[in-house]
């Protein structure tokens, strides 16, 4: 029976000093139980000599400290495993909020991981589609891989990422494939919103979701990454799933981490930000991957929403160095309504080549990628050219990469939150597309394919 401790010192906010205590550690649980029998987790933050100072997961109101007893619980912060965690809907920290029965877990794993050797990492290879074309077709997601959505306050990052999380899928295969969704700081509307668009489209079953509200705790902010991240590594590394989690908002658990450090009175870095949040973003962005020997894998996207839009801001900055690229939302482009209102060019997949070609997606892949992301980048040119300069200042070919530029915008990258296409689909509108341009003009792409797929007759008619 852990030992129990009436030797509560003083309480300050969500931290509480106990003294006088034996062999704890630091990030042990801990258990407050009050005068009335009701009991309050904690964690401990830090240890000096036999003081401990730690966190509560719920608020202080009603702490008598004269009466009021802690226990140490001799464990870090678990989560219970189990299969039947999917299609359930967890708190922030691992407890049922759908009305379902509790879990009977298979296993309780440390919520902390454990970081995998970099010798037993299987580079990421294989491609994984999700219906979006501007992230399909030019920023490929590949398999094992962590790309990151960058988003705006106000920016639809929310629709995106449940129509990810709805339609993202192994191709060709029928291997086992599940979504782990973890939303932190978020209202209740947006919790319902997830929620209820994974029921509708049947999603749910295939999928854990860990909701963390904008009114819970600073410190179960934190802790809910961690615990989708461990449901995430049983289901691929034990039950040899795939598995895609997608973490929304990575700001508001950055803002939870600067809250615990400013009550902690740690030296601040960049912005009141501590010091080591790159390794803190870190340990959770590189639980993604592959293993060698094992079938399952974790794909990540992150999604964080830029604070005044700033892609400086030591959140996106710091996501940068540890991702394989990232996936950029234009409040340009919304403003036209284009959804999703993805701007392809400043957006990066750094594995993208790894995922696409013959026997992965198609063989024209690559030479259409490339065509379309210099016709695109042309035509802003030829677009802005136009606003300084005036229409009559623009060669007639310069004029069709503005209207190509434009046609790309309306009918590649915007596509609505319901549409899911297929691989070929988003090709084929690429092809479709590139009609709008002289065949000539298509230097990047190889001449058997323009043969294949590059119809001069089809060219003909749309001139008429």
């Amino acid at each position: 029976m852990p030992k129990e401790y009436r030797t509560i010192q003083e309480v300050a906010g969500p931290l509480m000093l106990v003294t006088g205590v034996e062999n704890v550690t630091y990030d042990e649980l801990g258990e407050i139980e009050l005068k009335n029998g009701e009991k309050r987790r904690c964690k401990v933050l830090e240890i000096n000599g036999t003081d401990a100072l730690v966190q509560l997961f719920e608020s202080s109101t009603g702490l008598n400290l004269e009466s009021s007893k802690v226990r140490f619980l001799g464990r870090s912060m678990e989560l219970g495993v189990s299969e039947d965690m999917l299609g359930r809907v967890f708190d922030g920290l691992g407890r049922p909020i759908d009305d379902g029965p509790e879990i009977l877990p298979d296993s309780r794993n440390d919520i902390n991981g454990l970081p995998m050797n970099p010798a037993a990492r299987a580079y990421p290879q294989e491609f994984i589609q999700t219906g979006v074309s501007a992230i399909d077709g030019l920023n490929t997601l590949v398999r094992g891989q962590k790309l990151p959505i960058f988003s705006a306050s106000g920016l639809p990052h929310a629709q995106l990422a449940a129509q990810i999380a709805r339609q993202a899928r192994v191709r060709g295969t029928d291997e086992n494939f599940a979504v782990v969704f973890a939303a932190m700081g978020i209202t209740f509307e947006e919790s319902n919103f997830f929620v209820e668009s994974f029921r509708e489209s049947g999603a749910l079953e295939r999928t854990v979701l860990f909701i963390n509200l904008a009114n819970d705790p600073a410190v179960e902010r934190i802790a809910t990454p961690r615990m989708a991240l461990t449901a995430a590594e049983y289901l691929a590394f034990e039950k040899d799933m795939h598995v895609l989690v997608i973490l929304t908002d990575i700001t508001n658990y950055a803002d939870a981490l600067r809250e615990v450090s400013a009550a902690r009175k740690e030296v601040p870095g960049r912005r009141g930000y501590p010091g080591y949040m790159y390794t803190d973003l870190a340990s959770l962005y590189e639980r993604a991957g592959r293993q060698r020997g094992k079938t399952g894998s974790i794909t990540m996207i992150p999604i964080l929403s830029m604070p005044e839009d700033d892609k400086t801001h030591p959140i996106p900055d710091l996501t940068g160095y540890i991702t394989e690229g990232q996936i950029i939302l234009s409040r340009d482009l919304y403003r036209k309504n284009i959804a999703p209102p993805i701007d392809v060019l400043p957006s990066l997949s750094r594995l993208k080549d790894k995922g696409i070609g013959e026997g992965k997606t198609r063989a024209d892949h690559s030479n259409v990628l490339n065509q379309l992301f210099a016709a695109y980048a042309r035509g802003k040119e030829a677009k802005e050219l136009m606003v300084v300069l005036g229409e009559a200042a623009l060669t007639n070919m310069d004029k069709k990469y503005a209207a190509f530029a434009d046609a790309f915008e309306t009918h590649y990258v915007s596509q609505g939150y319901q549409a899911n296409r297929s691989i070929e689909e988003t090709l084929d509108i690429g092809w479709e597309l590139l009609h709008l341009l002289p065949r000539t003009e298509l230097k990047r792409i190889d001449e058997k394919y323009l043969d294949m797929y590059y119809n001069e007759e089809k060219k003909a008619e749309e001139a008429q």
